[in-house]
């Protein structure tokens, strides 16, 4: 009953805020994989079709994806600090995610390339960040946020 008299967040919180630190420190991971990978490795691992969908994609989706990692990694940072602009961030990197997906699905032939499983990664992420968004806007409506 203090922790409510004093906005201070239940256990719950700092689970699901450790929960999308990693999540976001995992896609920042594969950012860094993706943007440092060597044609050796690339030949190694994808087709022909998926490297040159991979060489060619516009610098400007690929700074989106840099965007919304960084600015998820520093939001859930944010939220174990009690920080409010971690609701900020995270629209941030909602709607960097959103660029990088208008270049994926609309500008070029993402699913063809990849193939129909390839729906699964982005539907999941597009669905973590509506909840980011919302379970910040939540807690910093309570107190939780600063």
């Amino acid at each position: 009953m203090s922790d409510a008299i004093n906005n201070k967040p239940p256990m719950s919180y700092w689970v699901i805020a450790a929960i999308l630190l990693a999540w976001n420190l995992i896609g920042m991971m594969f950012y860094y994989m993706q943007v440092t990978m060597t044609p050796e490795v690339m030949a190694e691992n994808f087709n022909e079709a998926q490297q040159a969908w991979m060489i060619n994609e516009p610098i400007w989706a690929t700074a989106a994806y840099g965007t919304a990692v960084t600015a998820g990694v520093v939001a859930a940072g944010l939220m174990l600090m009690r920080k409010a602009l971690a609701v900020t961030l995270f629209i941030v990197s909602f709607v960097a995610v959103l660029v990088q997906d208008f270049n994926a699905f609309i500008l070029s032939d993402w699913q063809g390339v990849w193939g129909n499983s390839a729906l699964y990664l982005p539907t999941v992420v597009i669905v973590i960040c509506v909840f980011e968004i919302w379970y910040t806007r939540s807690a910093k409506a309570k107190g939780w946020l600063v």
